[in-house]
C-alpha cells in the first residue's frame, strides 16, 4: 500500500509540474534566463578551473609529483600559479605575434588610401571621359541647406552617441568584473576540487540507490575523458596547422606570413570551420600588398586545409576521441546553428561522449543476447516410453544405486 501511495503520488507530482511548466512557460523561461544571467560568472569559473586543471594536473604528476616537504605543502597553490602563467604566456605570444603587424598593415592601408582614390580618379577621368563639373552644383545645394538644424540634430545625434558610449563602457566593465569573480571561484574550485568530489559522492551515496550512482558517476568519466582528449588534441593540431602556414607562407613569399599563420592557427581551435575564419583576415591583409598572392594563398590554404583534414586531425584529434568524420561535421554544424562559435566548441566533445556510451551500450547488449543459458539434452523418446506406467524414470535415466547385498551375504555376517 505504501508502495503504490509512493508511485501515484510520484506520477501527480511530475504531472502537476509539467502542467505548471506548459502553463507558465514564458514567466518560467524569464526566471531561468535570470538565473542563469546571475550565475554566469560561476558557469564561467567551472570551465576555467577545468581548462586549467588539464595544465595543474600535468605539473603535480610531472614537475612536482614527488615534491616533499615545505614544497609539497604549496604544491598544489604552485601549480595553480605555473599553470595560470602558462596560459598568460601563451595569450601574449599571440597577441604579440598578431598586433604589431596588423597595426602597421592599418597604418600602410590608412596612408595609401588617398593615393588609390587619386589614382582612380584620374583613371577614370582618362578612361571614361567623366567631367567632374557636376560636384560643384552639388556644393552650390548644399549651401542652401538650413546648418543651424542639422548641427542641432548632430549634437542630438552626439547626445546618444555618449549614452551609447557609456553603455559600453558600462558593459565593458562589467565584463571584466565577472571575468575576474570567473577567475577567483575557478581558484576556489582547483583548491578544494577533491572537498568538492567528496561531498558530491555522499550526496550521490544519500540520495541514490548504488545503481543510479554507477550509471550517473559513467556518463561524467566519460565526458570528462572525452573533453580532456579532445582540447588537448585540438591545441596539438591547432600548433601544427599554425607552423605549417608559416613555413608555406614563406616558402611562397607570401606577406604578413607570420601573423597570419598565428591568427589561423589560433582560429583553428574552431574544428574545421576556424582555419577558413583566420583565413578570411589573411586574404584582406595580403590583398592590399598584392592580390595574385592572395589568390595564391587562398589555393594553398585549402590545399592546407585538404592535408589537415585528412592526415592530421584524424590522427591528433579524430583518434583521440574516437568519432567518425560524418559525426563531427554533424556536431559542429548543429552546435554552430544552435549556440554559434561556443555551440561549435562544445558539439564535438559532447557529440563523442554521447557516442562513446551509445556505442558500449550497444555492444553490451549484443554480448548479453549471445551469451545463451545451457539447456540440458532432451531424453530421447524411445527411452521416456521404457519407462513404467506408474511414472518411474527410464533406465537410462533412473539414477544409480550400490547394489543390493544378497541375503545369504546378509546372513553370514
Amino acid at each position: 500500500m505504501k508502495e503504490s501511495i509512493k508511485k501515484y503520488a510520484g506520477l501527480g507530482v511530475c504531472l502537476f509540474v509539467l502542467f505548471l511548466a506548459v502553463h507558465y512557460w514564458e514567466t518560467a523561461a524569464g526566471l531561468f534566463r535570470m538565473l542563469l544571467a546571475a550565475a554566469q560568472p560561476l558557469i564561467l569559473g567551472a570551465v576555467m578551473a577545468y581548462i586549467i586543471n588539464l595544465l595543474m594536473r600535468f605539473y603535480e604528476d610531472r614537475l612536482l609529483g614527488r615534491a616533499g616537504g615545505a614544497l609539497g605543502r604549496i604544491r598544489r597553490p604552485l601549480c595553480i600559479l605555473l599553470a595560470l602563467a602558462s596560459l598568460l604566456l601563451i595569450l601574449a605570444f599571440v597577441v604579440w605575434m598578431i598586433l604589431p603587424e596588423l597595426w602597421a598593415s592599418v597604418q600602410m592601408l590608412f596612408s595609401e588610401v588617398p593615393d588609390l582614390i587619386m589614382k582612380y580618379v584620374a583613371f577614370l577621368e582618362e578612361k571614361y571621359g567623366i567631367d567632374w563639373a557636376f560636384l560643384d552644383e552639388i556644393f552650390l545645394k548644399l549651401e542652401s541647406f538650413d546648418w543651424k538644424s542639422i548641427a542641432r540634430n548632430v549634437l542630438e545625434g552626439v547626445g546618444g552617441a555618449v549614452g551609447a558610449a557609456v553603455s559600453v563602457v558600462g558593459s565593458v566593465a562589467g565584463a571584466v568584473v565577472s571575468f575576474v569573480v570567473a577567475l577567483v571561484f575557478a581558484v576556489y574550485i582547483l583548491l578544494g576540487k577533491e572537498m568538492l568530489a567528496r561531498g558530491c559522492m555522499g550526496i550521490l551515496d544519500t540520495y541514490l540507490k548504488p545503481v543510479h550512482r554507477d550509471q550517473i558517476l559513467y556518463v561524467l568519466r566519460t565526458f570528462d575523458r572525452c573533453f580532456g582528449k579532445f582540447i588537448v588534441g585540438q591545441c596539438i593540431e591547432a600548433v601544427i596547422l599554425g607552423v605549417l602556414c608559416i613555413l608555406g607562407m614563406m616558402v611562397l613569399r607570401i606577406p604578413y606570413a607570420t601573423m597570419v599563420g598565428t591568427l589561423i592557427g589560433f582560429t583553428a581551435l574552431i574544428p574545421v570551420a576556424g582555419a577558413y575564419i583566420g583565413g578570411i583576415v589573411g586574404v584582406l591583409l595580403i590583398a592590399t600588398v598584392s592580390p595574385v598572392k592572395a589568390v595564391v594563398f587562398v589555393v594553398f590554404l585549402v590545399i592546407l586545409q585538404q592535408v589537415e583534414g585528412n592526415l592530421i586531425y584524424p590522427r591528433v584529434v579524430g583518434s583521440s576521441i574516437g568519432l567518425p568524420g560524418i559525426v563531427v561535421l554533424a556536431a559542429i554544424t548543429v552546435g554552430g546553428g544552435v549556440l554559434g562559435i561556443p555551440g561549435m566548441l562544445l558539439g564535438v566533445p559532447i557529440a563523442a561522449a554521447l557516442y562513446q556510451i551509445v556505442r558500449e551500450d550497444i555492444d553490451r547488449r549484443r554480448q548479453a543476447k549471445t551469451v545463451q543459458p545451457e539447456v540440458s539434452a532432451p531424453v530421447p523418446a524411445e527411452a521416456a516410453a521404457s519407462g513404467d506406467a506408474a511414472g518411474q524414470a527410464p533406465p537410462a535415466a533412473r539414477p544409480k544405486t550400490p547394489a543390493r547385498k544378497s541375503r545369504a551375504g546378509r546372513r553370514k555376517k
